[in-house]
């Protein structure tokens, strides 16, 4: 249950980077304003961009029905490459590969999840407004542990994960100030295998499972940026309100022997927050560090992600 639940939201997170790195674009702030004050867009510079991203997430989901809560650590690293195809419109690649340690305690369980995503995005400007648009598919192998009390029964399955996300945004700017109302439709679809345990006291078996989130993300950023000396210093903050439409987790039948029961997945409330925030430095027209901040909070469920990253321009 908690594996599926890792690489449901591991998904929604990348989806949810993809639709920011899609409707930033170049730069949202010099992008839509590129010489301060009311500079009109600009039209020509580098048409090609890359990124690379180090993260860490610390999560726990308390315990609910028949699971037990878990702890959650992921590590993980990011590299893309975009393209402005035509004035406004920009498309871009990216590869999300993460490790997850996931924790147990009281059930004496543990796993590791190692997750390969693949990722587009897209945007166009018109104007003010922008539509951006992500997809990702995801695959990866899960290795789980269970203390028997007389010995460590282990498994190994696989991971699936699809998602989709569309967001329309508005850009309004005051001199060097910005305020972005957004608001995303997002869909997820997780698959966790069947599995035979081996080793340990009674090793057992449980079939596969499928998890199905429909939400609408609704929110805005706000941002300010300063130029000190040839660089640009942007800092902004944003708040989400999170409702989970539909979820749709599917139970899982625990076999031992000729026993069995059926457990039920676990899911988010319906509904929830995310807030962040993000640091900017532009050291030249053409290469960019930044530091992020991302958490999810939900009745049974928060999240904390931390993000160091870079962007070339050519």
């Amino acid at each position: 249950m908690s594996a599926g639940a890792a690489v449901t939201n591991l998904g929604s997170n990348f989806l949810e980077r993809l639709g920011d790195q899609a409707s930033s674009g170049f730069g949202s702030a010099l992008r839509k304003n590129p010489g301060g004050g009311g500079a009109s867009e600009a039209t020509d510079g580098p048409v090609f961009r890359s990124w690379g991203e180090a993260y860490g997430i610390a999560s726990t989901t308390s315990a609910q029905g028949d699971f037990a809560g878990d702890h959650r650590q992921t590590w993980g690293g990011v590299a893309g490459i975009g393209a402005r195809v035509l004035p406004g419109v920009n498309v871009g690649f990216s590869v999300d590969q993460s490790h997850t340690a996931i924790d147990v305690p009281l059930a004496l369980q543990s796993a590791g999840l190692d997750l390969t995503q693949v990722g587009l995005n897209a945007s166009v400007d018109k104007g003010p407004w922008t539509w951006a648009m992500a997809v990702v598919h995801g695959f990866g192998k899960i290795n789980s542990s269970r203390d028997t009390g007389f010995g460590t029964a282990n498994a190994g399955y696989d991971a699936h994960i699809d998602g989709a996300l569309t967001e329309l945004s508005y850009y309004w700017s005051v001199d060097q100030s910005r305020i972005v109302p957004k608001a995303a439709f997002e869909y997820v679809r997780a698959v966790t295998g069947g599995f035979q345990e081996v080793g340990g006291l009674d090793p057992v078996s449980a079939t596969g499972a499928t998890t199905e989130r429909s939400r609408i993300l609704l929110g805005a950023e706000i941002g300010h940026y300063w130029i000190v000396g040839q660089k640009i210093l942007d800092l902004s903050a944003y708040g989400k309100f999170v409702d989970n439409l539909s979820q749709d987790f599917s139970s899982t039948l625990v076999s031992l022997g000729p026993e069995s029961i059926t457990v039920q997945g676990i899911g988010e409330s319906r509904y929830g927050a995310d807030a962040g925030a993000a640091l900017s430095l532009s050291l030249t027209d053409t290469v960019r560090l930044y530091a992020n901040y991302d958490g999810k909070f939900r009745a049974a469920t928060q999240s904390h992600q931390g993000t160091l990253g870079v962007e070339v321009k050519w």
